[in-house]
């Protein structure tokens, strides 16, 4: 299928590594000119060589601290003298985990703006680069965890949840603009760095971080939160479903909570 992004220009947040940099070597491979913004520039630098092999015409990657707002201005700002219109954003950025009573109000501060006011901030500095586009698409990634909750990611989930809610209501505001917003939320995903910070926990229970249906057995066991297809999911899975929403080939889909967890028992 073609989905009409040969020749468009794309920035994905997040994207050096895991999800992000799935979502920009599936765009890239379309034909899609990509900025991917992260903290790290060597992460960055390799990731810009892994999209022009895709098949980028044009990649760069921006170091930006999504974290800080005059940061997330400067690297659209960027951006906007590179290429002056834009089609595709697609936020990936979440804060990290926590128990409850392990989390004092900064902790819950970062949560949010990592997880929420990222988010906000980098749709409300490429919304004039989107509108000077002929067509315009925007996807967040939240998570599964917000309908399906888990005590150990309460802040993570909170946060999430706040941006799904932003999403949902952008899809109404920028419909009259022809602006296309969806949400996506993934399951649990083997990512490069899920396996690094589980693999010892995993491997106490006999099980490989790397394998799917081990970590799905792990998530059963421990959380009790099986899912429909007995595994976890892979970072290229939430890649296809993204590329086509913020696709020239996604005309009608806007604003909807895509789950992408390999089946589940919640509504």
């Amino acid at each position: 299928m073609d989905l009409g992004l040969a020749g468009s220009k794309a920035v994905v947040t997040g994207g050096s590594k895991g999800m992000g940099l799935a979502i920009a070597e599936t765009l890239a491979a379309e034909g899609a000119s990509i900025t991917v913004m992260a903290r790290g520039q060597a992460a960055l630098d390799t990731a810009v060589a892994k999209l022009l092999r895709a098949g980028a015409p044009d990649a760069v990657g921006i170091s930006a601290d999504m974290a800080d707002a005059a940061s997330i201005t400067a690297a659209f700002d960027t951006v906007c003298e590179r290429w002056e219109q834009l089609n595709c954003l697609v936020h990936t950025i979440g804060p990290g985990d926590g128990y409850f009573e392990a989390m004092d109000d900064a902790a819950w501060d970062e949560a949010f703006t990592l997880g929420t006011m990222s988010g906000v901030r980098s749709i409300r500095a490429a919304l004039p680069l989107l509108r000077a586009a002929d067509w315009a698409r925007v996807v967040t990634l939240s998570a599964h965890s917000i309908q399906r909750q888990n005590p150990r990611i309460v802040g993570y989930t909170a946060a999430k949840a706040a941006l799904s809610s932003v999403t949902k209501n952008l899809s109404k505001s920028l419909a009259k603009d022809g602006i296309l917003v969806n949400c996506v939320c993934p399951g649990t995903i083997v990512t490069a760095s899920f396996t690094e910070r589980l693999k010892d926990i995993l491997a106490a229970d006999g099980l490989d971080a790397t394998d799917p249906h081990d970590v799905m057995t792990w998530i059963d066991k421990h959380f009790h939160q099986p899912c429909d297809l007995g595994r976890a999911g892979l970072p290229e899975e939430i890649a296809s479903i993204t590329a086509y929403l913020v696709s020239r080939r996604n005309g009608y889909v806007t604003g909807a909570t895509v789950n992408v967890d390999g089946g589940s028992d919640f509504i």
